[in-house]
């Protein structure tokens, strides 16, 4: 059995703009808990009794909310990247501090433990998926559970990708030190197993699998985790409140009369709901949120702090920390010829494959009254934005927007 686990969390994750502004992309939520937590979870589950996390950007941040082994019941290392140069110099931060066979996992890909038993025998293993586009992956030519080659990114159409999932023995370590720098300049681990094909395993990863690379991708992970949630009432509910789903209510939280709740929504601690608010699948409040009077959110990730207080309607969108809607702020989700939503990032149109969403906001964002807020839209953190504003496109972070 597999004792220890590397998480590689050290990278910025630049393509979850504006929600990374401020927090390092391993703690952003997926049915209201970070990422990286539930990776441990999953891993204490398996009988992992040591997980090494390898942190770098925003570094103190993760170690805060992740803390020591008291919280988890296993050990707790860190492991300091001061300079990111590729995922295959992220694995080698671990040598001399793993001795032995261990489970290696991007800080970014939500796992759950029944895929990772059936590496538990190998001794260097990697996970793949199909997926419909593999031109943002690399591809995974295997036969009869081994590996034959990986191609670097590019494969448009459907193919096997790599999923960010593996099985290592020490001999990683000499191996990326053989292979060397890409042509790019960085060391890829990818390179390495390359190296060890003849001695690495390849599993298909079963049900759901999402690479968390882009916002939106974030946005479907948790409407997946979302239709799994356990049913758990720790707050107050008031007389005449209609629940119609699957509901988990936080300590100290209240849902007050009026209110309807439809399909699974998880809330999380310290949350006000209501009076005559209305909450719909998908719905996940991280905590200290208020959802007020006459608001509707639907498929939404509401961070903690965030509010819609009055009159808000907020639908298939990422809201950060802190954010508060004016009254009548309202988010469009689907575009009047029912097409897949573009955005625009760095200067470049990106096709989201959703034919819903609203708003990436970044974190402490105001609204104005009435202000209306167009489909695909990004925001970034402590942006402003005017009463009877239309906004569409992308607002870099620290404007004001009239």
């Amino acid at each position: 059995m597999i004792k220890k686990a590397l998480i590689l969390a050290a990278g910025k994750g630049t393509r979850m703009w504006p929600l990374t502004d401020y927090q390092p992309k391993p703690l952003l939520p997926v049915v209201g808990k970070p990422i990286i937590v539930g990776q441990i979870e999953q891993l204490k589950k398996l009988g992992v009794n040591e997980v090494n996390i390898l942190i770098g950007y925003r570094m103190k941040e993760i170690s805060d909310a992740i803390g020591n082994e008291s919280k988890y019941g296993l050990k707790i290392n860190y492991i300091v990247q001061k300079e990111q140069k590729g995922t295959g110099h992220a694995v080698l931060q671990a040598e001399g501090k793993i001795n032995e066979d261990f489970y290696c996992i991007n800080g970014d890909t939500p796992i759950n433990y029944e895929n990772l038993q059936v590496m538990q025998k190998n001794k260097i293993a990697m996970m793949v998926i199909e997926v419909e586009d593999g031109s943002n992956f690399g591809s995974v030519n295997y036969k009869n559970g081994k590996l034959i080659s990986i191609i670097e990114k590019g494969v448009v159409g459907r193919t096997t990708i790599n999923a960010g999932i593996y099985v290592f023995n020490p001999k990683i370590f000499e191996a990326m030190r053989g292979v060397g720098k890409s042509p790019r300049g960085e060391y890829e681990i990818t390179d390495a197993i390359q190296a060890l094909a003849n001695q690495v395993n390849v599993h298909t990863c079963e049900g759901f699998w999402k690479d968390i690379g882009n916002p939106w991708d974030l946005l479907s992970s948790n409407e997946f985790q979302m239709k799994k949630i356990d049913e758990a009432v720790e707050g107050k509910i008031e007389e005449n409140v209609a629940i119609n789903g699957i509901l988990h209510l936080g300590n100290n939280s209240i849902i007050k009369s009026g209110t309807y709740i439809e399909g699974n929504v998880w809330i999380g601690e310290n949350c006000i709901i209501g009076p005559n608010a209305y909450l719909r699948e998908g719905t996940t409040l991280c905590g200290d949120n208020k959802i007020g009077a006459a608001s509707e959110v639907k498929n939404s990730i509401i961070m903690k702090g965030a509010k819609a207080p009055h009159h808000n309607y907020v639908g298939d969108s990422i809201i950060g920390r802190g954010c508060n809607l004016g009254s009548g702020t309202k988010i469009a989700n689907l575009r009047l010829d029912k097409k897949e939503i573009f955005v625009t990032h760095q200067g470049k149109k990106i096709n989201t494959r959703r034919k819903k969403l609203g708003v990436i906001m970044g974190d402490f964002v105001n609204t104005g009254i009435n202000a209306s807020i167009d489909t695909g839209t990004l925001i970034g953190s402590h942006v402003r934005i005017g009463p009877g504003s239309i906004v569409s496109g992308t607002f870099e972070s620290d404007s004001t927007v009239y």
